[in-house]
């Protein structure tokens, strides 16, 4: 596998025939952990580069299949008609013997809305449409389950997700293995609709026409609660990191769950949420003392605000999303 990098990418591009004699520069972008992105542009065109590597940049050893840039793409191919235009970048080319596809550019304007919101800028309308976004994609591929049935393999979901997170967490936080049990039976054994597996700020570009959404290489047909649980731990982790403003971002998870219900009908809403809110519970620990924590909480104070809140959820197991909040607001009256 030839191994791209900003000094090398237009020689390769060149030398397969999509690249030119034009000029053109090639930068890289801050796009997680498992990945090289390159943003390449000319004249008159700019497109992003992606390759999969098989040591992830984290402070334990995580190792993934490369192949899982394989899925990536073949995921967007299918997604992209189902969702709003402009949310799935189009895949324009692959080179699947060097673990390489090429993806149309987010707009200009694109801001990471993990960035934004750790700034400390909220938008209940985005947030509502993020939930949209999430209901018509877990919707659509529960009815139309033909399209996904060639994601029915979870290895890499597993390599990236359930080792690092849920299993790390049985590990280090024997406590409350008991209750991560069952989250990862069902993860294993639900085939229910299109997991997303990665819906998080951090992939998301939000501009002026919506968003668009990058990182596929985790989704597969499963347990599509995973995706709710894994998102509202995001947004939770920022509301403790700003916890003087808390409240703003509650109300972000409510209008998340406001788009996510007007938008899903192949289970009921209570039956999901509850199932969602399992993984939220696990995901919240998971971001602290996994194999990835988020970078942003490192005062103590703040990362034990986090681990009540994770293990309270994981033990009580609450029904309903307010009473998450319930739960989480004096705890986070620091």
């Amino acid at each position: 596998m030839l191994e791209l990098g900003p000094d090398n990418a237009l020689d390769y591009l060149r030398s397969i025939g999509q690249l030119g004699s034009e000029p053109a520069r090639v930068e890289a972008m801050g796009w997680g952990v498992s990945n090289v992105v390159l943003r390449v542009e000319t004249p008159d065109r700019r497109f992003v580069l992606k390759q999969s590597r098989p040591q992830l940049r984290t402070r334990d050893a995580w190792f993934s299949d490369l192949a899982r840039v394989y899925r990536e793409q073949e995921v967007m191919q299918v997604l992209h008609p189902l969702l709003p235009s402009g949310v799935v970048p189009a895949v324009l080319f692959s080179d699947r013997p060097n673990y390489v596809f090429a993806m149309s550019h987010a707009p200009l304007e694109a801001r990471v809305w993990k960035e934004t919101l750790l700034a400390g800028e909220t938008d209940a309308a985005l947030a509502e449409y993020v939930g949209r976004v999430l209901g018509l994609m877990h919707e659509q591929t529960a009815r139309q389950r033909h399209l996904v049935e060639p994601f029915r393999d979870h290895t890499v979901f597993v390599q990236l997700r359930v080792d690092p997170f849920y299993r790390r967490i049985q590990e280090r936080c024997p406590d409350i293995a008991g209750a991560v049990a069952p989250l990862i039976e069902q993860m294993l054994t639900v085939k229910e609709a299109l997991c997303h597996g990665d819906y998080s700020p951090k992939n998301i570009l939000a501009h002026g026409g919506g968003f668009t959404l990058v990182d596929y290489e985790t989704a597969h047909l499963g347990d599509p609660t995973m995706d709710l649980g894994f998102f509202l731990s995001h947004l939770m982790l920022k509301a403790i990191k700003r916890h003087a403003e808390r409240e703003r971002y509650f109300e972000l998870t409510r209008a998340f769950w406001r788009g996510y219900g007007s938008e899903v009908h192949f289970r009921s809403l209570s039956e999901l949420m509850w199932r969602g809110i399992g993984h939220f519970g696990l995901c919240v620990l998971a971001r602290i003392d996994g194999t990835s924590p988020v970078d942003y909480l490192t005062e103590e104070p703040l990362r034990d605000v986090a681990r009540r809140l994770g293990r309270t959820v994981l033990r009580e197991g609450p029904p309903d999303w307010e009473q998450v909040l319930a739960l989480a607001d004096p705890l986070l009256s620091l």
